[in-house]
């Protein structure tokens, strides 16, 4: 039978409209992990590819982070049959006698993160995973908790792994030290900047982790701390107010904003909002609430996101692990779960008896200073012109951050050869090059600042070359207007929206002086030159260099850069195909005054939040 990738998805077919539809879809997804259970239950591999550590704390990490799911679904009162088997790997993994220990924690590990579900689960359920536990079992899960609580965490949202353990031992009636826990509650307090926006550490970079981490762990603190009001209320005010904000992050119809790291999390993504629900928080009202969750689920329902036999991949739209992180194993797919956090709540709260409402859409963009970011929704999509991040430490950090533009819809491409530079995609970015080989783009910014709904950033590709980048919104359309000063000739491509390319290169193309479009069965996508005359190229991408589709055509602008100064202004669009689409292709915004913008920026321009690292660093 010939491999159907939809039908291999777990949420394929599910209608995702009612909490027994939530219920169902963690079963099916968790259900095809349970023949990779080793035999004594502490172990879970999934296929022999590796993270950076070592397998012991890989096959921890595929035991425990079914748990985000399954223990709300317990805690609310839904059937799970494993139990037995949890407390089983539970009693295995700990016991330093027993093959299958997870081995012992000694420094900043990935242990303490897989750690924190165990924690979490303790809490919420006692009765299950820990009272009927023997006293040899108890000790030893205890120690082996208490042991890693005590090294020093990751400086970043890792420290919430530490609070979610407490939390776990407290409930069990087990002894530690809670100066440990005061301190990095006042350390995470730390990272907050304002506007319910945190930084996640030293780090030049705002991406999903403020969503689906540090809200994530702050607001499940804020439903189950004891004797914390004054935090707990400030966490609550946080994410009322993120709430706001991050809403705009999502499209009409629930994808959202493919940017940063660690997107193999996937539905991890819609977490928030089932975090709110949890905490009890309507920071908006429940239909919208509700109605970003489940759209976000449906969202992911039609993708090839698992592998034949169910289990999820590694990926994004689709299985690979070109754009993988270095610490994701075949486990770290299943913090999607923390999804599920919702299915700890009773049928008739009143996130469940809501009736959904439609996402908050506008065609006004929307500034959002901290991650230096202007949000456009168009249709199906939610556009982020992006002044910029920061990440020298992952793999592609320039692609998943220092991009000109990302989306929901079109997500983004990662290179996979940087010495091909004509074959390289550059979707929302330019690339420069000056030996026709190896290219150079955005890593990271000298400064970058925004000024109402434009933004304005100072790089430099090489330290003799210095290019100046404005985005400008222009709902459907955007912006682009690039100073560049150079001693030397190079030669510049600059691209649009990568979309979905058709078997048989059946998709229609056109390349000519000054713009390229491509127009598929599901999209039309055009970048032109408003004040030159670079070449027009559709170009057909490396297969799965892009994160929602494996095959993509994007259509480019190319031409050489004299030594000196010289400026370009670019047009890009991509809408979903039809007549608004062809419309909006017809109607090519005006370059803007260069004279302008420099005023703009003169009187408004303020630095973006995401690349000051406070000095207390």
């Amino acid at each position: 039978m010939t491999y159907d990738p939809a039908s291999a998805n777990p949420l394929h077919g599910n209608p995702l409209q009612t909490r027994a539809d939530v219920e169902k879809a963690l079963h099916d997804l968790f259900n095809p992990l349970l023949p990779y259970f080793s035999e004594g239950g502490a172990r879970v591999r999934l296929d022999g590819a590796a993270a950076h550590f070592d397998r012991a704390a890989a096959d921890l990490e595929g035991f425990a982070r079914p748990l985000w799911g399954l223990t709300p679904l317990a805690a609310g009162g839904g059937k799970f049959d494993h139990w037995e088997l949890y407390r089983r790997g539970l009693a295995n993994g700990t016991d330093p006698e027993h093959p299958e220990y997870w081995g012992t924690v000694n420094s900043t590990d990935q242990r303490m993160v897989e750690l924190a579900a165990i924690g979490f689960t303790m809490r919420l359920l006692p009765q299950l995973v820990w009272e009927p536990l023997s006293e040899k079992a108890k000790r030893n899960l205890a120690a082996y908790l208490k042991h890693a609580r005590s090294f020093d965490y990751a400086d970043n949202n890792w420290k919430f792994f530490r609070i979610l353990v407490d939390l776990g031992l407290e409930e069990c009636g087990v002894e530690f030290d809670r100066s440990l826990t005061e301190k990095y509650l006042e350390e995470l307090d730390g990272f907050y900047i304002a506007d319910g926006w945190y930084r996640d550490g030293n780090i030049r970079r705002i991406d999903h982790y403020i969503p689906f981490a540090m809200h994530f762990y702050g607001l499940i603190y804020a439903k189950l701390a004891r004797g914390d009001e004054k935090r707990v209320a400030a966490y609550k005010e946080r994410a009322a107010l993120f709430a706001k904000d991050i809403r705009h992050w999502f499209d009409e119809d629930g994808g959202t904003l493919a940017f940063g790291r660690s997107l193999t999390y996937r539905f991890a993504c819609g977490g928030f909002w089932g975090a709110l629900a949890f905490a009890d928080l309507e920071a908006l009202p429940w239909g919208e609430i509700k109605g970003q969750f489940m759209r976000h689920l449906r969202w992911w329902a039609d993708k090839p996101i698992a592998h034949g036999n169910g289990v999820l991949s590694v990926g994004y739209g689709y299985p690979s692990l070109m754009m993988a992180e270095n610490y994701n194993s075949a486990g770290s797919p299943y913090w999607a779960l923390k999804a599920f956090l919702p299915l700890a709540l009773p049928d008739d709260h009143p996130f469940w008896t809501a009736e959904e409402t439609p996402a908050v859409v506008d065609a006004t963009p929307v500034p959002l200073r901290h991650p230096g970011m202007v949000m456009m929704h168009t249709k199906g999509n939610v556009v982020a012109l992006s002044s910029g991040q920061q990440n020298y430490q992952m793999r592609w950090g320039a692609e998943k951050y220092a991009k000109f533009v990302y989306s929901s819809r079109y997500g983004f491409s990662i290179e996979n050869d940087e010495r091909a530079y004509n074959l390289a995609a550059f979707d929302g970015m330019i690339g420069f090059s000056d030996d026709g080989r190896h290219y150079r783009v955005r890593e990271s910014n000298e400064t970058a600042r925004i000024a109402g709904n434009a933004l304005h950033a100072v790089w430099k590709p090489w330290a003799d070359v210095t290019v100046e980048t404005w985005l400008l919104p222009a709902n459907p359309w955007h912006i682009r207007v690039h100073r560049i000063t150079t001693p030397r000739v190079l030669h510049a491509t600059e691209g649009g929206f990568a979309v979905a390319r058709a078997d048989m290169n059946a998709d229609r193309c056109a390349e000519g002086k000054g713009s390229a479009s491509v127009r598929s069965a599901t999209d039309v996508s055009v970048i032109v030159d408003l004040i030159g005359q670079r070449d027009g190229r559709a170009q057909r991408a490396q297969p799965n260099t892009n994160l929602i589709v494996s095959k993509t055509v994007v259509p480019q602008l190319r031409g050489e850069i004299p030594a000196g100064t010289t400026v370009l202004v670019t047009a890009a669009m991509a809408l979903p195909a039809g007549g608004d689409a062809e419309a909006a292709a017809s109607r090519m915004p005006d370059a803007p005054d260069l004279a302008d913008l420099e005023a703009l920026f003169a009187r408004k321009g303020v630095d973006v939040s995401a690349i000051l690292v406070p000095e207390r660093f």
